[in-house]
């Protein structure tokens, strides 16, 4: 049963996805809340980081202090730890004493270095094109109980239902973006065709293909060179680049 507290972490992440304005702004917030709801379950001061990996863009690392940010990058840069080790298995992954546990010595040493003891690793499900995990930073170890691994499952779980519609929201944004640009260069084009036809007195597939053979003596793009030609009409220019 979800207590009153886990119901008020879904509701500000959903809030979150309508009150930012892109994905870095949502998990700067999902990683305080999360650093939040284990500092209430562990009784200590917890930080929080999480990665976000998707296809054909840069890994995206947000946190709630810029010490667990770091601490997350180093991680990143090793290729191994227990937040890479959760987004492998899909399950949480503890490391919850740097001096004891030999699995990521490196990683363990730079923890140590930066004041943090233990370490909790937990996936977020975000479908087949990302993936991401929280990744939890105490000062102490012992303090990732059962009952606190079990409130972060909880909360990633939350968090991951946000995240998914929030990347979906992005995504028809970037789609929304794309078609805006494609309809202003098809404007462009189209505009441009009309000036030459009307120049030219010549058909719209022969102006298209006048601004087609500039393009490739040019090399650059017919957008651009249709740009080009608007430019230099509204300027009261007249164009005879095309004429060989």
């Amino acid at each position: 049963m979800e207590t009153d507290e886990q119901n008020e972490d879904f509701q500000r992440l959903h809030q979150l996805v309508a009150g930012t304005d892109d994905i870095k702004g949502f998990l700067d917030g999902t990683t305080r809340y999360a650093a939040t709801t284990l500092s209430r379950a562990t009784g200590s001061r917890i930080e929080c980081a999480v990665t976000l990996h998707r296809r054909k863009r840069a890994v995206t690392i947000a946190g709630s202090s810029d010490e667990a940010i770091l601490l997350d990058g180093i991680e990143q840069a090793l290729g191994d730890g227990p937040c890479m080790e959760a987004l492998r298995i899909l399950e949480p992954v503890l490391l919850d004493d740097v001096r004891t546990d030999k699995r990521w010595p490196r990683y363990a040493e730079a923890l140590e270095s930066a004041g943090t003891r233990s370490v909790l690793g937990i996936p977020l499900s975000l479908g087949q094109d990302a993936s991401g995990a929280l990744n939890f930073f105490a000062p102490e170890p012992g303090l990732f109980s059962r009952e606190a691994i079990e409130e972060a499952a909880i909360f990633g779980d939350m968090a991951g239902q946000a995240m998914r519609l929030a990347l979906r929201i992005a995504a028809a944004d970037l789609l929304a973006e794309d078609l805006k640009a494609a309809m202003e260069r098809r404007t462009a084009i189209d505009l441009a065709c009309g000036m030459i036809m009307s120049q030219s007195q010549c058909t719209q597939e022969e102006a298209f293909a006048f601004l087609l053979k500039a393009s490739q003596h040019r090399n650059e793009k017919v957008h651009d060179v249709a740009e080009g030609i608007i430019r230099g009409r509204a300027g009261g220019a007249v164009t005879t680049f095309f004429d060989d």
